[in-house]
C-alpha cells in the first residue's frame, strides 16, 4: 500500500506545487503518492504560478499539469504526512484537527531539516530569486522526507 504525502500552503500555486513535485521526482509512484493543496480558495483549479512552473522546469520538474486544489476535513483521512510551508497556514491546518492521529501527521516541512529558518517564505511577491530559494529550501526537506519513506 503507498504512502500518501500531502504539501500545503496558502493557495497552492507557489509552494506547495514545488514541494509536490520534488517529492514526486524522487520517490517511486507505486511507494508514494503525493499531492498538494491550499488553505485558501484563491485559485482553484489553476495551474500553478508561471515562476513556479519555471523553476521546477529548471530544475527538470514538470509541475505544468497541477490543478489547484484546497484543503478540506477529508485530507485527514486520506494522507499519512501532511506537510504544511509556514506558521500561519498550519494553525489553518491544525485548527480543523479532530483527533490526535491528524495531529501527529501534521507537521511543518521544514522541521524535516536542520535548519535555523523553521517557514518556507511565500515567494509570490518576490523576484525571480525567491523562487529559487524556496526551490532549494523545499529540495533538502524533501531529500529528508524520502530517505524516511525509504523508497525509489
Amino acid at each position: 500500500m503507498a504512502v500518501k504525502v500531502l504539501m500545503v500552503c496558502l493557495g497552492n500555486i507557489c509552494r506547495s506545487p514545488i514541494a509536490e513535485g520534488i517529492l514526486k521526482s524522487m520517490t517511486n509512484p507505486n511507494d508514494v503518492i503525493v499531492d498538494s493543496a491550499g488553505t485558501s480558495s484563491y485559485h482553484l483549479g489553476n495551474s500553478p504560478d508561471p515562476r513556479s512552473i519555471a523553476i521546477a522546469h529548471r530544475h527538470g520538474i514538470d509541475i505544468s499539469n497541477q490543478r489547484c486544489r484546497q484543503f478540506t476535513t477529508k485530507d485527514f483521512s486520506k494522507f499519512d504526512f501532511i506537510y504544511v510551508m509556514d506558521n500561519s497556514n498550519y494553525k489553518n491546518v491544525v485548527a480543523k484537527i479532530k483527533n490526535d492521529k491528524d495531529r501527529f501527521k501534521t507537521k511543518l516541512i521544514l522541521d524535516e531539516v536542520d535548519l535555523d529558518l523553521k517557514e518556507v517564505p511565500d515567494p509570490y511577491y518576490d523576484e525571480e530569486d525567491g523562487f529559487e530559494t524556496v526551490f532549494q529550501l523545499l529540495y533538502k526537506a524533501c531529500q529528508s522526507i524520502s530517505l524516511k519513506l525509504n523508497t525509489k
